[in-house]
């Protein structure tokens, strides 16, 4: 009997129960209810000790971020014995130091099926290493103003999907986080395109969604690397046909025991509704291995688990918005940067543990200086690979010491330099210079080797028309002639502007 126990454990850790519980439908709910873990101990050490240890091993193991947050990951939700590597590699693709305004853990359910999604809304989420305190306003909010949300405990009680993702983020985040859990029990393409339609306006770069998955169940060990990669390059794509249609090609090719190519496939067609009319997105498959590789595991049935990035530029991600602490922060960076570099000090180090998340994206910016009025540098970038906070602290030592048109700043002239800073969001290429608004958009004109730029603001302070700030920024900054720019790129982006004024 023991060994028996055993193995139904270790069956329901690679594999997911697969039993229905009816429950009663609560959209309003009035008791504060804590969801208890229900597979601590049996997915994951049950000790917060163990536990650590065990996720320790994980991250240290983990490959490296390989560029900006994601906006979302697919990560599995097997047995971590199993699965839980796998997870670790998603997981570490998040900057620890982030902020996010919250986390939308989302999952197909295993054992409640109804034609829409439950939020829980009632209480928080409890693990061995502690309380994840649930966004309820938000949650509450959703199941309010959308029919395809409501709360239903019973698909909560017993789920593993959603439970066995938070320990990763408990050990992995330095900051505290909340969450929106969302168990989708539909199966109805329709009703899962309303649920996306709904999340969307969240699906920016202050939010992260974690969407809980494994891949194929049950095929043989070489049938699963050979269909998991198949079923992972059609989320690449970006396209939910394509998912879709790869999901029906799968099933027809009747593989011995596959029973399905991706268990929370439903969560992951939400996400794709999202994502596959936004440019700029990049779905990056990282790390894969299925239960055979496991010391447990058996290679002739198998369960296959990827971890997945859901990358993308600020294009869509939303408004990219500063709050006034976070332009605060970069102009106290520029005036204490500039001033010990005019004053032969050593360049300050930058302790960005409580900067916002924002400050730590890779967003082009510039740093004017003036004094009197008059321009005395400015210099900055547009498609940085360092953060934020860190493109600033370059330029302002730049815009006061390189600017080929200035000499450098004096020691006696600190006191009148005033900072100006442009935070820049992305380029985009135009076919017509009639969608140039003088004001609101600077420009960036490039032939061959040739390229230069206007900010926003130029506009304004110079007073010129639509072909007087092309053809200066032409002839001046790019050098290619007055009407150079007839026949060059020209890109369009805005500024988020701000000065040390504002903060007087």
């Amino acid at each position: 009997m023991k060994n028996l126990c055993f193995h139904l454990i270790i069956i329901a850790m690679m594999f997911g129960n697969l039993f229905s519980a009816k429950g009663q439908s609560h959209k309003e709910p009035t008791t504060a209810i804590d969801r208890q873990p229900c597979v601590a101990g049996q997915f994951y050490p049950g000790k917060a000790n163990e536990l650590r240890g065990e996720l320790e091993s994980f991250f240290a193991r983990a490959l490296p971020r390989t560029g900006k947050n994601p906006l979302a990951i697919v990560t599995p939700h097997a047995g971590y014995v199993f699965s839980g590597q796998v997870a670790a590699n998603s997981f570490n693709q998040i900057a620890p130091e982030s902020k996010f305004e919250r986390i939308f853990i989302i999952g197909s359910s295993h054992r409640t099926y109804f034609d829409g999604a439950s939020i829980y809304n009632i209480g928080n989420y409890k693990t061995p290493l502690g309380t994840v305190e649930v966004d309820r306003e938000l949650a509450t909010q959703l199941i309010n103003d959308h029919k395809v949300f409501e709360f239903r405990e019973d698909a909560h009680t017993s789920e593993h999907s959603l439970e066995v993702q938070l320990p990763f983020l408990q050990f992995h985040l330095k900051n505290d986080f909340k969450i929106v859990p969302i168990i989708i029990a539909s199966q109805t393409e329709k009703t899962i395109k309303k649920i996306a339609e709904a999340l969307k306006p969240f699906f920016n770069s202050n939010n992260l969604f974690v969407i809980s998955s494994d891949f194929s169940h049950y095929p043989s060990y070489d049938e699963a690397n050979i269909i998991d990669q198949i079923t992972a390059d059609a989320i690449a794509s970006n396209s939910p046909d394509i998912f879709m249609e790869i999901l029906s090609k799968n099933e027809g090719k009747k593989v011995p025991g596959l029973a399905t190519s991706m268990c929370g496939w439903s969560s992951m067609l939400a996400i794709l509704n999202i994502t596959h009319e936004m440019p700029g997105i990049e779905i990056n498959p990282l790390y894969y291995k299925n239960s055979g590789d496991a010391l447990y595991g058996d290679k002739n049935r198998v369960v296959g688990y990827w971890a997945i990035a859901i990358n993308g530029t600020k294009e869509n991600s939303g408004t990219f918005k500063l709050t006034d602490q976070d332009k605060k922060d970069l102009l106290n960076i520029a005036r204490n940067t500039i001033q010990a570099k005019i004053m032969g000090k050593p360049i300050p180090e930058i302790d960005a543990e409580n900067f916002s998340s924002t400050l730590k994206e890779q967003t082009g910016a510039f740093v004017s200086l003036h004094s009197n009025g008059q321009l005395r540098g400015c210099i900055g970038q547009f498609n940085p690979t360092i953060p934020l906070y860190k493109v600033v602290q370059d330029a302002a030592i730049s815009a006061a010491t390189k600017d080929y048109r200035f000499s450098p700043v004096k020691p006696k002239e600190l006191s009148k330099i005033e900072i100006e800073i442009s935070v820049l969001t992305p380029m985009k290429k135009i076919d017509s210079i009639d969608e140039i608004v003088l004001g609101r958009h600077g420009i960036y004109i490039k032939k061959g080797y040739n390229a230069g730029t206007f900010l926003p603001q130029v506009a304004d302070n110079t007073g010129w028309n639509i072909e007087e700030f092309l053809g200066h920024c032409s002839r001046d900054k790019a050098r290619i002639g007055w009407d150079g720019w007839k026949t060059a790129d020209i890109y369009i982006y805005e500024a988020i502007i701000f000065d040390e004024i504002d903060f007087d």
